[in-house]
């Protein structure tokens, strides 16, 4: 799956990066091209505003797992991810948590 750069004005084509060319090709030229499909494309980030995330067994030792949101990632068509970050500095995607906790609220609650 590569990402559509434009759209040739003359034939209308959706245009790629073909990295061994360095330059711009029609994704019909692939010979294994089947269909094109509309992503979703981050459009903002919006911070994490207190919200934590809670997983029941994501822990050491399978024990619960809570994280704070860093921030949220809003998609093109209107989702919102939640980016946290653990006590290592790793950044991931939370679309796995159990549960999503106001700012304010216990995880245990």
């Amino acid at each position: 799956m590569v990402r559509v750069e434009r759209w040739d004005q003359a034939t209308g084509a959706a245009l790629v990066v073909d990295p061994k060319r360095g330059a711009l090709r029609p994704v019909t030229d692939y010979e294994d091209f089947s269909h094109l499909e509309r992503a979703e494309q981050v459009i903002a980030a919006v911070p994490g505003g207190g919200w934590q995330v809670h997983w029941k067994d994501e822990g050491p030792g399978g024990m619960p797992l809570t994280e704070q949101v860093l921030a949220w990632l809003i998609t093109s068509q209107g989702r919102a991810t939640a980016i946290t970050v653990d006590a290592q500095g790793h950044v991931e995607d939370a679309d796995g948590a159990d549960a999503f906790i106001p700012p304010g609220e216990n995880p245990a609650s």
